[in-house]
């Protein structure tokens, strides 16, 4: 989000991106209004414009076009995804199988299978294992997409350990720390409460993904909103005990404006559920860090350093 925030500040509107540049629709909504424009692929950005691709990643396949349309590219992809990209390509140039975990046709999934089309094969959760077949099942590693559920996606692992007693895991874990310690925290919470509301969007996984660790970990239901406006009275109706999280991308704001509207409903004893402390604190891009340090113009016509 800052990396957008910061292109439209260096080079002026329009700066395009590609795909959404997280999964929530206020974000992209308030960037779109701050110039951002949002393309599906790169054929809809003139030659020699500016593009900042999504923190889901993109395969090598997306960084070629780019340069064949002469396009100014600011990769934005989540350093934890581009860890799960090195792994796919480290682990295919040693000649494994590699067994991707994740949601077909999401971007993340799609990039990073990208790195490595001739080894990947994605397993849609538990279900999917008995549609794997692999070439050599002594070389067989595991990854997976970094916002899944923890417990499915190690379901989906001790499932393909039974098929495939010799697979491997990944060096270190590839879902995200901000999707873990959010699930972690639901879990606490929701045996507790009547009703779990999940701010975030439709088409964010780590969003859809707290709402279903709610309801396995006990809550009476689980809704997903994206602004406090959507919830229906009817979830409050004889509740004593609402929880309330967020996904990973959601802006603090709307989480507090989810909290004035409980309080407009009665909820106004406010309890905070203590997690694990996020410390983690990634870079600018490179190339945003580059243009960044360069006074003068010569960045579409800007002039500020």
């Amino acid at each position: 989000m800052q990396t957008v925030e910061k292109a439209l500040e260096l080079y002026g509107p329009p700066v395009y991106v590609r795909k959404e540049i997280v999964h929530n629709r206020h974000v992209v909504q308030t960037l779109r209004s701050r110039g951002a424009v949002f393309v599906e692929e790169n054929d809809e950005v003139p030659e020699g414009a500016t593009v900042v691709f999504s923190a889901h990643g993109v395969a090598p396949e997306v960084h070629a076009s780019a340069a064949a349309r002469a396009l100014k590219t600011i990769d934005a992809t989540c350093p934890l995804v581009t860890k799960v990209h090195h792994e796919a390509r480290r682990f295919a140039a040693e000649g494994y199988d590699i067994l991707l975990i994740g949601h077909p046709g999401h971007e993340e999934v799609v990039g990073t299978a990208g790195e490595a089309p001739g080894n990947v094969h994605i397993v849609d959760g538990p279900e999917g294992v008995d549609g794997v077949t692999v070439r050599d099942p002594s070389k067989v590693v595991w990854l997976s997409q970094t916002t899944l559920s923890v417990d499915e996606t190690m379901l989906t692992v001790e499932r393909l350990k039974q098929k495939y007693p010799l697979l491997e895991s990944p060096p270190s874990d590839d879902i995200c720390y901000a999707t873990q310690n959010r699930q972690q925290a639901v879990k606490r919470v929701a045996p507790f409460c009547e009703v779990v509301i999940v701010v975030g969007s439709r088409n964010s996984s780590n969003s859809l993904r707290l709402r279903e660790v709610a309801i396995e970990a006990g809550a009476g239901a689980a809704h997903l909103v994206d602004f406090a406006h959507e919830i229906d009275d009817a979830w409050l109706a004889g509740v004593e005990t609402v929880g309330l999280t967020a996904g990973a991308s959601v802006p603090g704001d709307l989480v507090r404006d989810v909290l004035v509207h409980l309080a407009e409903r009665g909820f106004t004893d406010v309890a905070e559920v203590a997690g694990a402390r996020e410390r983690t604190v990634f870079a600018l891009p490179q190339e945003l860090r580059a243009d960044m340090r360069e006074p003068g113009p010569g960045r579409d016509g800007g002039t500020e350093p």
